[in-house]
């Protein structure tokens, strides 16, 4: 069989396989132009508000917040005194808190009497991320979601739709299935930490139009396609929502977002979402199995509104069965951050639009060739730029800077060299070296906390 052909019938099988390999649902023509609904007057008041914040979340000079997250790592592994120093010892006891923002909070034994400290913990463009800080603890006892005009109290729609800041704990573990998307307000904190809480076989979670938003420690799977319909969003508002995108979490024109210990895998769109000028968005922590199209940072290259967009991907574990977009960025600004990729079936970071990608610190492990007939199909390429002749790219600042590359991986930097920034080869050379992300991802994922220890 020609070579020609042999190729063409892999791709051919990966799109049976994998229908929506090159586009979320979100990337479509149909679902902007039928899909989404012209936004009542209510939504068209909170996009203009949410503009605003979302300029005020927006930092004018990226490679500072960046700089100051990888200078605070550098303190973690080496120490004041420049003392390899990986395990903290702030609550007594041994603590294996091993990157700056689990030392912030989790070797105290009394976390759970001080929950809200986890509020001055985050760091990257979502630094000034305060959730439901200084708001009451409320605690959600049922895990039913019948209602979504009224919702039940003590139920976690009820508590994501109150006004004002929030800070949402658990009862005790439970598996709550989503009946639609979990349309949340500003100032919350989902706080699964010390309980086992599943979002799962529903619908996902939508911050739309909203500020101040954080979510921790609890594990979302099975994120379904759900038709919609009348939904409150608020204490004062519902109104009716066309068919949910089927995504885990979906950042939809929104700022100051933290993302952390969370667990995902297996969603019909994405995992996590970052859409319509949304920024000042922290992920991190978190551990990602199971999937196609992991992240996707700005749907449409006509959504130019997305360049103020600023993401920070830190501590993250992306593990098994995962095919691409770790993440796929249009616009914007990404910060990759000590991360540990351990498998990709096609690459793992890809965009178009001329972001700007930075991947510092992490360590990328290539997968295995495929052989199809006689043919040696070679995925162990980091970086995909999609729709894009390389004439255009060239000039696109995706740097790699002390990235640890394994079994062939490799990474094509493309615009010029970063010169006079805080992390440019320069100033940051033995910072914090890909070699040392086994041990600054060791807890990514949902922790399983113990009231009255260390977590």
């Amino acid at each position: 069989m020609p070579r020609s052909l042999n190729i063409f019938l892999f791709f051919l099988c990966l799109a049976v396989i994998t229908p929506t390999m090159n586009a979320s649902e979100l990337e479509t023509e149909k679902f902007w132009k039928e899909e989404r609904p012209e936004f009542d007057q209510y939504w068209e008041e909170r996009s203009v508000e949410a503009k605003e914040f979302n300029q005020k979340a927006y930092f004018p000079d990226p490679f500072e917040v960046s700089g100051n997250l990888t200078a605070s790592i550098t303190e973690v592994i080496a120490g004041k005194n420049l003392r390899r120093n990986l395990r903290g010892n702030k609550g007594g006891g041994q603590c294996l808190a091993t990157n700056p923002i689990d030392r912030c909070w989790r070797c105290d034994p009394n976390w759970a009497d001080n929950r809200q400290k986890l509020a001055d913990c985050v760091q990257g463009f979502g630094r000034n991320t305060r959730g439901g800080k200084g708001g009451p603890i409320y605690v959600v006892t049922d895990p039913s979601d019948d209602e979504l005009m009224d919702p039940k109290p003590g139920t976690l729609r009820y508590a994501v739709t109150r006004n004002g800041p929030l800070w949402i704990t658990f009862a005790h573990n439970m598996l709550i299935t989503l009946q639609q998307e979990l349309i949340m307000n500003s100032d919350k904190t989902i706080d699964g930490r010390g309980v086992d809480v599943y979002i799962a076989n529903g619908a996902g979670i939508t911050v739309q139009f909203v500020k101040n938003i954080i979510i921790h420690g609890i594990k979302i799977y099975n994120i379904q396609v759900r038709e919609g319909g009348t939904i409150r969003d608020s204490e004062t508002h519902y109104g009716l929502r066309t068919r949910s995108d089927g995504d885990g979490i979906s950042i939809f024109g929104s700022s100051n977002i933290w993302i952390d210990h969370v667990s995902m895998k297996n969603c019909t769109d994405g995992l996590i979402d970052a859409i319509m000028g949304s920024t000042a968005i922290t992920i991190s922590n978190s551990h990602f199995t199971d999937h196609n199209e992991v992240m996707l940072f700005g749907a449409n290259d006509n959504h130019k509104e997305d360049k103020i967009m600023q993401i920070t991907l830190a501590f993250n574990h992306f593990g098994k069965r995962l095919v691409q977009r770790m993440p796929r960025a249009r616009f914007g600004f990404v910060h990759c951050v000590n991360n540990d990729y351990t498998h990709w079936e096609m690459y793992a970071i890809g965009g178009s639009s001329n972001p700007t990608i930075i991947s510092e610190g992490n360590r990328f492990i290539g997968p295995e060739n495929k052989m199809v007939g006689k043919d040696l199909i070679n995925s162990k390429e980091v970086t995909k730029r999609e729709y894009t002749d390389e004439s255009i790219w060239k000039s696109w600042q995706w740097r790699s800077i002390n990235d640890e590359f394994l079994s062939d991986a490799y990474f094509i930097q493309s615009g010029p060299e970063l010169k006079d920034r805080p992390f440019s080869r320069q100033d940051m050379i033995t910072a914090k070296p890909g070699s040392y992300v086994g041990r600054l991802t060791r807890f990514a994922g949902n922790l399983q906390c113990i009231v009255g220890k260390p977590c």
